[in-house]
Parts: C-alpha cells; sequence; structure tokens
C-alpha cells in the first residue's frame, strides 16, 4: 500500500505525468543519438539501424514479457523494466565522454538495442497495469488513449529539449536527462501508487500462459486486427529511423532543424491522440474504420511529401503534422482496441503482440525505406510507401468495415 494514501485518487494523473516526463527525456535522448550518428556517418541506413534497433527486440522479446506479465504480475515486471530503462540509458550517456568512433556507434545502438528490449517490458506491463488504477472497466478505453496524448506531449517536448541541448552543452547532457527521467516513474511505483492489485488475473503455468495460447484464445476480429496493423507499419512507419534524414532535406542540418521537424510529428501525433481520446469508446467499436482512417490520413499525407520540387515549406510541415497523427492514432488505437477486446488474463500477451505488431513491422519498415531512399531518393519512397498505404486503407474500409468489436466487460 501506498505511504500516502492521500494520493490515492490522483494516482492516474500521476502516473500519467511521470510516464509523460520520462518519454520527454527519452525522446531528448534519442533526437541527441540521431544527430550523433548522422552527423558523424550521414548514413540512412545506420539511422534507419538506429531505429530498428529500438524496434526490432518486440519481434524477440514482447513474446517474453508478456508471458512474464500474465504469469508473474503486470506491476512487478513494469518496476523492473523502469530499472532496465535507466541502465541502459545511462549506457549511452556514459560512453559520449568514453568514447568515439566506431566505438561510439556500436556504444550508442547497444544502448538503444537495451532501452528496445526493456521498452518492450515496460509497455506490455503499463498496458495491464493501467487496468488496476480505474474504477470501472467503461474506463479503461479513454485512459489507454490518455497515454497517447501524454506520450506525444513528451515527444513534442523531448526533441527540441534534445536538439538545444546538443547545442548549448553537448550530447552528454541530453543523454544524461533521458537517463534521470526514468527515475521519477520508479519513485512513482514504489511509492506513489496503490493499484487494485486483486483485481489481476494471472495465468497459470503450462500452455495456458504461452502466447501462442493468447492468440488462438483472442476473437478474430483481434487476430486481423493485428494483422493489418502489422502490414500498415510496414508499409509506412518509417519516419522516425529516418527523422534526422527527413529534416535535414525539409529544414537543414543543424540539432535545432531536427528538433523542429520531430517537434512538428509529435504536435500531429497529440492532435491523432487527442481525437482517439475523445472517441475512444465509438472507435473501439468499429476496429477497422479507426484503423483505416488513420492509415488513410498517413497515406495522404506521405503521398504530400513526395512532391519535393518548388514545394513550399509551410506544406512540407503540415504533411509532416498529418503523418504523425496518422501513425500515432494507428498505433494508439491497435493497442487500445487489443486491450479492451481482451479478458484480463490474456492483456499482457495481447499488448505484446501489439508491439509486434506495429514496432516491430516499424523497424522492418524503415530498413526497407532506408534502401529504397539509396537506389531511388526519399521522393520515390514516399510516393511508393503512400501509394501501396492508401491501398491497403481503402480495403480495410470495403472490406472490414462493418466489423464491430464486443468489449469485455471486466476491466
Amino acid at each position: 500500500m501506498s505511504p500516502f494514501p492521500c494520493l490515492r485518487a490522483h494516482q492516474r494523473n500521476i502516473f500519467l505525468t511521470a510516464s509523460g516526463i520520462s518519454t520527454a527525456g527519452s525522446f531528448a535522448g534519442m533526437t541527441a543519438k540521431g544527430w550523433i550518428l548522422m552527423d558523424g556517418t550521414n548514413s540512412p541506413m545506420l539511422l534507419a539501424a538506429h531505429f530498428a534497433a529500438l524496434s526490432l527486440p518486440t519481434l524477440l522479446v514482447s513474446g517474453a514479457a508478456g508471458t512474464c506479465t500474465d504469469r508473474f504480475g503486470c506491476e512487478r515486471v513494469l518496476v523492473q523494466a523502469q530499472w532496465g530503462l535507466l541502465a541502459a540509458a545511462l549506457l549511452g550517456a556514459l560512453a559520449i565522454p568514453l568514447m568515439t568512433g566506431t566505438a561510439l556507434v556500436t556504444m550508442l545502438l547497444t544502448s538503444t538495442l537495451l532501452v528496445g528490449i526493456a521498452s518492450a517490458y515496460e509497455l506490455t506491463a503499463r498496458n495491464k497495469y493501467c487496468a488496476l488504477l480505474i474504477d470501472e472497466p467503461n474506463q479503461l478505453a479513454p485512459y489507454l488513449s490518455s497515454f497517447a496524448v501524454v506520450f506525444n506531449v513528451g515527444k513534442l517536448l523531448g526533441p527540441p529539449i534534445g536538439g538545444w541541448l546538443l547545442v548549448i552543452t553537448g550530447p552528454a547532457a541530453a543523454l544524461s536527462i533521458d537517463a534521470a527521467s526514468y527515475l521519477l516513474p520508479i519513485a512513482s511505483l514504489l511509492w506513489l501508487l496503490d493499484p487494485n492489485r486483486s483485481q489481476e488475473q494471472r495465468s497459470v503455468p503450462g500452455k495456458q500462459s504461452t502466447m501462442l495460447y493468447a492468440w488462438h484464445n483472442s476473437s478474430s476480429s483481434l487476430r486481423h486486427v493485428l494483422g493489418f496493423t502489422a502490414t500498415l507499419c510496414l508499409v509506412g512507419f518509417f519516419h522516425p529511423g529516418l527523422a534526422p534524414l527527413i529534416a535535414d532535406q525539409v529544414l537543414g542540418s543543424d540539432p535545432r532543424d531536427l528538433g523542429v521537424f520531430t517537434s512538428v510529428l509529435a504536435a500531429g501525433s497529440i492532435a491523432g491522440g487527442v481525437v482517439l481520446q475523445r472517441n475512444s469508446q465509438q472507435f473501439c467499436r468499429r476496429p477497422f474504420l479507426t484503423l483505416s482512417g488513420f492509415a488513410l490520413i498517413t497515406a495522404i499525407a506521405q503521398l504530400g511529401m513526395a512532391q519535393t520540387e518548388n514545394t513550399p515549406l509551410a506544406f512540407s510541415l503540415t504533411m509532416t503534422l498529418l503523418i504523425g497523427a496518422g501513425t500515432a492514432g494507428l498505433l494508439s488505437s491497435c493497442n487500445m482496441i487489443t486491450q479492451v477486446g481482451s479478458p484480463q488474463v490474456l492483456r499482457g500477451r495481447m499488448a505484446g503482440l501489439s508491439q509486434i505488431a506495429f514496432l516491430g513491422g516499424g523497424g522492418l519498415s524503415g530498413l526497407l525505406a532506408a534502401q529504397m531512399v539509396i537506389s531511388t531518393g526519399i521522393s520515390t519512397t514516399f510516393a511508393t510507401a503512400g501509394g501501396i498505404g492508401l491501398g491497403l486503407a481503402l480495403w480495410g474500409f470495403w472490406q472490414k468495415g462493418r466489423t464491430v468489436l464486443e468489449e469485455v466487460r471486466s476491466a
């Protein structure tokens, strides 16, 4: 039990705030790392590899993360994951003053890889943990979608903080702030929050605790949601990995330009998160209308970004804003839909499957897009991704638009 029972009424906001601050620090650190890699190598493939190091571990560890969450308890896994994030971020901060050249690049990628592994556990456990902080089952969808808003506010603030810290104090300060930001959620989990632990349902040892069991015992509509999301992300979720390269072509090569570009992406993500949060119940009911709608926004914006000749800066930034809104809405709605549509005992593993769908697909998308940029250029890459994404979105509207998701009433 929390030593501060008076805070129980505010614990959902406390958890949101702590998560938002750590998110801002994390994006400050990722901006710093991305700029260091871009400035030192000017390699699109290395930037894609950096994002892949963050996202692709989900393909390997999200299954274990979901299984551990459902088997051993979401709170225990969440606390351990936060300590892991702190240690991984510190590794990157310490590498800056101690290493140069290839050794520095290797250590930064290693730090990001470890952050990706710990993040897989953190996100999986956090999704299930949220259900222990609510009072009524119908509060789950709005609360989960609130994380999309808070996450993207952190994503808005973090890059300019990282960009300015790079200019004023150097990359070590940005990475140090990233590491320190994880102390707040750790302190909140240990001393400030008082979740309803009796409400958690854990899986029993054996085949009922496996990812395969969760997949087969989820509804067919949720399995289609996961597959559709993975396909959409494989096609069009490459901008996080190539952000420094895209920013260089749209704005300039200064670290602050990268901060502005990623902040515009984040502003769009906030808008997408707010729309999702305010319509969470309705959007859950019609999952493929929701996913296809956000995919359509993303595809149109990518086609707009393909128009590179004599394009006004305001137009490019508007398209960037829409890409942020579309992709954030897609990822957050997939996560929300799979949590609301799953029984409590499966939610850790369903969160793991969601991560595999959108972060695993996004990591592969970054590598594919980087190769296409090298071969054909950024404009053709945007045009190809936008065209395929447009076709997938229209297919979702036409073939799956009437699918209705039945909400599981147990929190």
